[in-house]
């Protein structure tokens, strides 16, 4: 028997709010992805901070885990200066802190093979992700690469630590040419795309998954790997029983969680809202369209709720 924790397609529960599932305090963690749940890059969602006020009030720890491509510090940072208190959270997790910190200790045996030299593809208008401390040398020249590092997708980075803005397709093209010298890739950030003021943008994903479909090797640095969920289950002190994740992304949120063995709720609202019709915040998803996009992606939540709201 598989327990409280056996995630399966039936078992969804449609919620308005949070509130009738804080208050059963079953959950002594809460894992929340940011993009998507709490705000949307430029502002806090409505009801947002003050919902996870009401959450801390409770008595549970609430970790941000995100993918991210930049450090736990600067994603504190962030929520900091869009209005959310730092101290109601344990801490964060990021990708980009986790394959960081594999980079500089080199203690996975993965990681100990790789090599120093890498093509690095990052932000230009997001602002590009430092390498600082981990001993790497950039190279734009492919055959002195040994392996490709994946933090943004609109630039290259450069020896001198500058970057050069490319379009989408021209990185890919660097892609084939990494593929064919059979070199691996570290993606810094598996979603494909996220929220960003209402729209999508491309993520470092869309690279990875296209370097897999050419048939390179790719290191997932984030969700749906359980590594994130585990990672973020030991800074809070808690086992997969007592912890919910709440995310926006089927793909990465919700088939992490399953992975990982933990309960889940699913926000409608995020970057799945044009696929289920959504046109305005807090609108209602269709049970029946959210159970046949559930299924098309093959990640089951536990609850579906429209926004990350009391």
């Amino acid at each position: 028997m598989m327990g409280r924790c056996s995630i399966l397609p039936n078992e969804v529960q449609f919620l308005n709010g949070l509130q009738q599932l804080a208050e059963t305090r079953h959950f002594k963690a809460w894992f929340l992805d940011q993009f998507g749940v709490l705000h949307d890059g430029k502002q806090p969602y409505p009801g947002a901070i003050s919902t996870l006020e009401k959450l801390a009030t409770s008595g549970t720890k609430m970790v941000i885990i995100s993918n991210s491509s930049r450090r736990a510090s600067t994603t504190m940072e962030k929520m900091k200066s869009l209005g959310f208190d730092p101290s109601l959270f344990v801490g964060a997790i990021t990708s980009g802190e986790l394959t960081h910190q594999c980079l500089q200790r080199r203690d996975d045996a993965w990681f100990a093979t790789l090599g120093k030299s890498c093509i690095h593809m990052t932000w230009s208008d997001r602002g590009a992700i430092s390498l600082e401390g981990l001993g790497l040398q950039v190279v734009e020249n492919v055959e002195e690469a040994e392996f490709v590092l994946a933090h943004g997708t609109e630039a290259l980075g450069h020896p001198s630590g500058a970057v050069h803005p490319m379009k989408l397709e021209d990185l890919e093209k660097i892609l084939e040419h990494c593929v064919a010298k059979k070199i691996p890739m570290v993606v810094a950030n598996p979603d494909y795309v996220t929220v960003e003021a209402r729209a999508l943008r491309v993520m470092p994903g869309t690279l990875a998954s296209k370097y897999e479909k050419l048939g390179g090797e790719v290191k997932w640095m984030g969700k749906p790997d359980k590594i994130i969920y585990e990672s973020a289950m030991a800074m809070a002190g808690v086992d997969a029983y007592d912890s919910i994740a709440v995310g926006d992304s089927l793909h990465h949120d919700i088939k992490g969680a399953n992975v990982a063995r933990i309960q889940s709720a699913f926000i409608t609202g995020g970057i799945h809202a044009t696929e289920l019709g959504l046109g305005s915040f807090g609108e209602v998803a269709d049970s029946s369209s959210v159970q046949a996009l559930a299924s098309k992606y093959g990640a089951y939540p536990s609850y579906v709720l429209p926004s990350f709201t009391w």
